[in-house]
């Protein structure tokens, strides 16, 4: 079972730490425990319950085999969620968000395929038989295609889910998941609008520590996931294979 988090460790990560009370969204009341100069501080018995909710469905949904796209292009979450989405082989966007990117999918499924015919390419021995120019082209685009799809190039369907770092800075990626009723699970702060997200987490969701905490723990929730799939997997393989041989062993006591 993934380490549940403590009160203490929420304080000690700031996640407590949301915006000016000028820059609030009154939307983000219910999770505002009150104002300190000038600053609206989240209510940590709120994230704790929050966090647990998102947890468990979370859970479910990975343990299903199904993926889980993270969501995070502002520059202090991109290296956290990335580490942490290519440790569980899941898809990431952390560089800018496509419009279209879910809504449009079948469109990105082509350019998918373009990046990896341009790989291709570029192993082939004909690749080195073109003029230096055109390798740079080809090249270029590859990169091009790389820094914005790359975190996506084993998708080759809708995600399940999506987790999200700051909901005002991706409103088109959660719009497009509320569209094709894909569930949105998100930190967000207390300048956001939680009313599209089916799991808010009310976290800060600038600062790096509280970042790096939330995102982990969404982590160790899906590995623990992944690591049941398996077990269930294998088990079932076994239960299979006993069945098989119990067949067997019954076929040869009638021929007996």
């Amino acid at each position: 079972m993934a380490n549940k988090l403590e009160y203490k460790d929420l304080l000690d990560a700031g996640v407590h730490f949301g915006h000016l009370t000028r820059k609030w969204d009154p939307k983000m009341s219910q999770y505002i425990f009150m104002e300190k100069n000038g600053i609206h501080i989240i209510d940590l018995n709120k994230t704790l319950e929050c966090l647990e909710k998102a947890s468990y469905a979370l859970k479910n949904i990975v343990r299903s085999g199904r993926k889980v796209l993270f969501v995070a292009t502002k520059k202090q979450a991109q290296d956290i969620v990335s580490t942490e989405a290519k440790r569980l082989n899941m898809p990431f966007v952390t560089e800018r968000w496509l419009g279209g990117m879910l809504t449009n999918f079948a469109t990105i499924r082509k350019s998918l395929k373009k990046m990896t015919s341009i790989e291709k390419l570029m192993k082939d021995e004909a690749y080195l038989n073109l003029a230096k120019r055109e390798r740079l082209m080809v090249s270029r685009e590859k990169d091009k295609l790389e820094k914005v799809l790359g975190g996506i190039a084993d998708l080759n369907r809708l995600p399940a889910a999506l987790f999200v770092i700051d909901v005002k800075r991706e409103h088109i990626a959660v719009k497009e998941a509320q569209k094709l009723n894909i569930p949105v699970f998100a930190m967000v702060d207390t300048n956001s609008d939680p009313r599209g997200v089916d799991f808010p987490i009310p976290a800060n969701d600038d600062a790096f520590k509280s970042i790096s905490l939330i995102t982990e723990h969404v982590g160790k929730v899906m590995e623990e996931a992944l690591m049941e799939r398996k077990k269930d997997k294998e088990q079932a393989a076994l239960q299979k294979e006993e069945e098989a041989k119990k067949k067997v062993d019954e076929e040869e006591a009638v021929k007996e």
